[in-house]
C-alpha cells in the first residue's frame, strides 16, 4: 500500500518496512491503526468478530454471516488523510437514519455484506473493499465464523455483591453493571481466519490494544490458533492501554490490573513493550502507578514506555499523530 500522505517514516523521512499486524476492535482498534499506519507502510488488522448488537448483530442474524462492524471502523481507520480517503472514510461511516429497512445501518456493513454474498469469500471481499478505499494495509477477521462471548460477573445483581453469574453476548458483557472476571469464546475452539494466522507468523511487530479489555482485545488470546500464532511468531509484541478504565467491563481497573488479567488469559505469553499514556499512569485513582504498572510489565517480560498519547482537549481519547510517534520510537529502538 502507498505511504500515508503523512510520509510513513522512520524519524529521519526513510520509510519503514516493518510489518505490523494490529489485534483488537471497534474505537481502539480504529486509533491504533490510525497511528500505526502513518509509520508503516505494511500493516494488518486482525479484528475481533463477535459483535450481536446494532447494525453488526443485525446483519449477522439476518444473514449469517461475521459481524461486519468492527472490520468496517478497521477499514475506514486505515483511509489516507488525502480527500479520497476522508471521503470514502465518511461514507463507510455514515449511518441512515429513520425508521425504515436501513435505519441504523452503516453503509460500510451494508457494503462489506453485499461483497460477501457477491464473491463468497470473506477475506476476498474485504480485501476489495480495501481497495476501494485506498486502505493503507489490510484488514481480516480474527476467526473464520461468528463468535459469542462469554463473561463471568460479579455483583451483577447489585443484592448479592458477591455471587458470579455467566452473561452472553459482547452487548452483554460491554454493558454489565457487575465486574467482569474472565471471558471465553462460543465456540471454544473456533478456526482462526488463515491469513490471520499467516500475518502473524511474518509480522516484525503485533500490536495488542488499545481498546475495550474483554470485548475486543483479550478475545484474540482464546482463538486457539491465533494464541498459538502469537506465542511462536519471532514478532516483538507491544501492548497499548486504555487511557481510562471502561464503565461496566473494567470499572475501577488500575493500568496494570489490564495486564494481570491479559496474563491470566494468556498463560504464557510474553509481551516486550507496554505503551501507556504517561499522564493516565500518574493521575490513576490519584496516585501515581508507574512502578506498579512498571512491575507488572516486567512479570510479563516486558519494558514500560511512558509518552503523551491523550488528545489535547482532556477527552480520554489517544491522539493519532502522538501514537504514531510513540509507535515510531519504538520501532527504531529495537
Amino acid at each position: 500500500m502507498a505511504a500515508d500522505a503523512l510520509g510513513a517514516h522512520d524519524g529521519t523521512g526513510r520509510p519503514l518496512s516493518r510489518k505490523v499486524v494490529a489485534l483488537g476492535g471497534g474505537h481502539g482498534l480504529y486509533a491504533s491503526l490510525s497511528g500505526l499506519r502513518r509509520v508503516t507502510r505494511d500493516l494488518t488488522a486482525v479484528v475481533t468478530v463477535a459483535d450481536d448488537g446494532g447494525s453488526s448483530g443485525r446483519l449477522r442474524r439476518q444473514f449469517g454471516v461475521l459481524p461486519p462492524g468492527d472490520l468496517r471502523m478497521a477499514l475506514a481507520a486505515l483511509c489516507g488523510d488525502d480527500a479520497w480517503g476522508q471521503t470514502w472514510s465518511q461514507v463507510v461511516q455514515h449511518r441512515f437514519t429513520g425508521e425504515a429497512d436501513l435505519g441504523g445501518h452503516a453503509v460500510g456493513n451494508v457494503l462489506i455484506v453485499a461483497l460477501w454474498e457477491l464473491l463468497g469469500d470473506t477475506v476476498q471481499g474485504l480485501d476489495w473493499v480495501a481497495r476501494l478505499l485506498g486502505a493503507h494495509g489490510r484488514v481480516l477477521p480474527m476467526a473464520a465464523v461468528p463468535l459469542d462471548l462469554v463473561a463471568e460477573v460479579e455483583g451483577a445483581d447489585p443484592d448479592r455483591p458477591d455471587e458470579v453469574s455467566t452473561v452472553r453476548g459482547q452487548v452483554a458483557c460491554a454493558s454489565t453493571t457487575g465486574r467482569v472476571r474472565s471471558v471465553s469464546l462460543i465456540p471454544a475452539d473456533p478456526p482462526a481466519c488463515p491469513d490471520a494466522v499467516q500475518a502473524i507468523g511474518a509480522a516484525d511487530w503485533v500490536v495488542l490494544g488499545p481498546g475495550s479489555w474483554f470485548t475486543s482485545v483479550l478475545p484474540h488470546l482464546l482463538v486457539p490458533d491465533l494464541a498459538d500464532a502469537l506465542l511462536r511468531t519471532r514478532a516483538r509484541r507491544l501492548v497499548a492501554l486504555n487511557l481510562a478504565p471502561q464503565p461496566g467491563e473494567t470499572e475501577g481497573f488500575s493500568p496494570h490490573t489490564h495486564l494481570e488479567v491479559l496474563a491470566d488469559h494468556a498463560p504464557g505469553l510474553s509481551i516486550d513493550v507496554v505503551l501507556a499514556d504517561r499522564g493516565a499512569v500518574e493521575a490513576s485513582a490519584g496516585h501515581d502507578r508507574s512502578a506498579e504498572l512498571e512491575k507488572a510489565a516486567g512479570m510479563l517480560g516486558a519494558r514500560l514506555v511512558l509518552a503523551d498519547l491523550a488528545m489535547g482537549d482532556g477527552s480520554p481519547r489517544h491522539d493519532p499523530r502522538r501514537l504514531a510517534g510513540a509507535f515510531a520510537q519504538i520501532f527504531e529502538g529495537e
